[in-house]
């Protein structure tokens, strides 16, 4: 059995990208994603009942009933307790601090790409694996926490992807109720038809939107892109 992960995210549409995400990663195994606080801690306390507690939150902050953080001080005070990844839009460092406080492990701001976010938990599974066992030797725990503290081998972002940019489209993307052009994209953010159709390729790479063919034109289809 792998790493039993519960989502907490209320826009339907992300807790989906991140499922997918989850499921690209080996080792882990999406139980459920939801969209509020309550139903989150719910969720862990049910589950720990049973034969296959929760193992992994990914935890929003922007939760619309309570902050993601009162989530993970919650959970954590549970019996067996689930780990806490942070993955988030909220970046002040207050708000960053007090996951830590609250026992969150990782900090994951989103937007992201694939790569920043498989980086995360490989290292936790990681971690997880170095601490199998009842008992830890000293040199074990420091092992286990520097290998969930360990860089990623490459920019949270890739090359020629700027994080601004990046938030810029995506938003862009997200809040469109309907598949969007490169052109469009250009024209509502103010960047090259070239930029905005380099940022969608690399989002659809990532499958966090999807590729819709538009016949509409003469020669060959143009794609549109559309939120998942």
């Amino acid at each position: 059995m792998g790493i039993r992960v519960l989502i907490v995210e209320d826009e339907p549409r992300i807790a989906a990208a991140h499922a997918e995400y989850v499921r690209r990663v080996p080792g882990f195994d999406v139980v459920t994603a939801v969209g509020t606080g309550a139903e989150a801690i719910d969720g862990v306390r049910r589950a720990a009942q049973g034969p296959a507690p929760i193992d992994l939150l990914l935890v929003d902050v922007g939760l619309p009933d309570m902050s993601g953080l009162e989530v993970a001080g919650a959970v954590t005070r549970m019996t067996p307790r689930p780990d806490v990844i942070m993955v988030t839009s909220a970046r002040d460092v207050d708000t960053v601090r007090t996951s830590v406080a609250r026992g969150a492990l990782l900090y994951l701001i989103k937007p992201f790409a694939f790569a920043a976010f498989s980086a995360k938990l490989e290292h936790y599974r990681e971690y997880r694996r170095m601490l199998d066992g009842a008992d830890a030797e000293q040199a074990q725990v420091d092992a286990a926490l520097a290998a969930l503290r360990e860089p990623a081998a490459g920019p949270a972002t890739p090359k020629g992807i700027a994080a601004p940019t990046l938030e810029l489209i995506t938003a862009t993307l997200r809040e469109s109720p309907e598949a969007l052009s490169a052109n469009e994209i250009a024209q509502r953010t103010g960047v090259s038809r070239v930029t905005a159709w380099r940022y969608l390729e690399r989002l659809a790479d990532d499958r966090v939107c999807e590729r819709v063919p538009d016949y509409g034109g003469r020669g060959r289809p143009q794609n549109r892109y559309r939120w998942r």
